[in-house]
C-alpha cells in the first residue's frame, strides 16, 4: 500500500516562501512582526542615528574615530533625558541601523545610561553585523532594504546623521527628500547634520540651491551641529516643543 504523505501547510513550506511567488507574504512579515515588537516593548517614538559602519573607537588615526565617541556621548545624554518621559510607554529611544560605527556607538551610549534600543540590521555580504549593545526584542534584521527604511523612519521625531558613506547619505537624502515633499510633516520630525565641517565637503547644499536644483528654504531642512552638549540641548527643546505632554 502507498504510504501517503502529508502535504505542508502554506505557511511551513520554505520553499514556497522563499520563492518569488512568495514575496507578498515576506515583505507582510517584515511590515507585521517588527510592528508587534514595538508594540510589546511600548515604543512610541524613537531618534534614529545614522552615519559610518566604518568608524572605529580603536583608531585614533581616523577621521571617523572622533564621531564615534561624540555619537556615544549624543545618545547617552538622549537616553538618560528620555527613560523618566514614560507617559503611556517608551519616548525617543534611541534608534540605530544595528551594524559596527556610529550605529554601535548610539547603542552602546544607551545602554551605558540604562536605557533600551533599537537595531535594524540588513542581511548584506559585508560590513553589517549586529552590535553588541542592541538588545535581544529590540533587535530586528531585514531582508527588504525599503522595510527597514520603513521602519527606521516611521516612529522618528529626530534623526541625526553623522559622517557617513554612500548607505548614510541614501538614508539622510531619503528623509529629507520625505521633508521637501511633504510626505513627512516638518514639524514633526528634526533633521540633523552632525560634523557640520564635515557635511559641508561632502555635500554642498548652496550650489544647489544656487544652481535652482533645490529651493533656498530647502537647505533649511537640516541645522549643523559639531558638539554632542548643544546638538542635545537642541533636540531636547524640539522634540518637547513638538510633542506636548511628554516632557517633565
Amino acid at each position: 500500500m502507498k504510504k501517503i504523505v502529508s502535504p505542508l501547510k502554506a505557511y511551513q513550506n520554505r520553499v514556497f516562501l522563499n520563492s518569488p511567488e512568495g514575496r507578498i507574504v515576506r515583505i507582510l512579515s517584515e511590515y507585521i512582526e517588527p510592528l508587534a515588537r514595538f508594540e510589546k516593548n511600548k515604543i512610541n517614538s524613537t531618534v534614529l542615528f545614522l552615519g559610518s559602519a566604518r568608524a572605529d573607537p580603536a583608531d585614533r588615526r581616523s577621521a571617523l574615530n572622533r564621531y564615534y565617541w561624540e555619537a556615544e556621548e549624543l545618545a547617552y545624554r538622549i537616553a538618560r533625558w528620555a527613560i523618566p518621559l514614560k507617559p503611556k510607554g517608551k519616548n525617543f529611544v534611541v534608534c540605530t541601523g544595528a551594524g559596527p560605527g556610529i550605529m554601535e556607538a548610539a547603542n552602546r551610549g544607551a545602554a551605558r545610561a540604562g536605557g533600551k534600543s533599537v537595531g535594524m540590521n540588513i542581511s548584506i555580504p559585508f560590513e553589517q553585523f549586529p552590535n553588541a549593545y542592541i538588545p535581544e526584542d529590540l533587535a530586528f534584521v531585514f531582508h527588504y532594504f525599503f522595510m527597514r527604511k520603513f521602519w527606521l523612519v516611521s516612529r522618528a521625531r529626530a534623526v541625526v546623521a553623522f559622517p557617513g558613506g554612500y548607505g548614510t547619505l541614501d538614508e539622510f537624502f531619503e528623509v529629507i527628500t520625505l521633508l521637501q515633499t511633504g510626505k513627512i510633516e516638518r514639524n514633526e520630525l528634526v533633521l540633523v547634520l552632525y560634523g557640520e565641517e564635515y557635511w559641508r565637503e561632502a555635500v554642498d547644499f548652496e550650489a544647489l540651491a544656487r544652481k535652482g536644483a533645490i529651493s533656498p528654504e530647502d537647505v533649511r531642512l537640516f541645522t549643523f551641529f559639531s558638539d554632542p552638549g548643544k546638538a542635545f540641548a537642541f533636540l531636547k527643546k524640539h522634540l518637547c516643543r513638538t510633542t506636548p505632554g511628554i516632557c517633565l
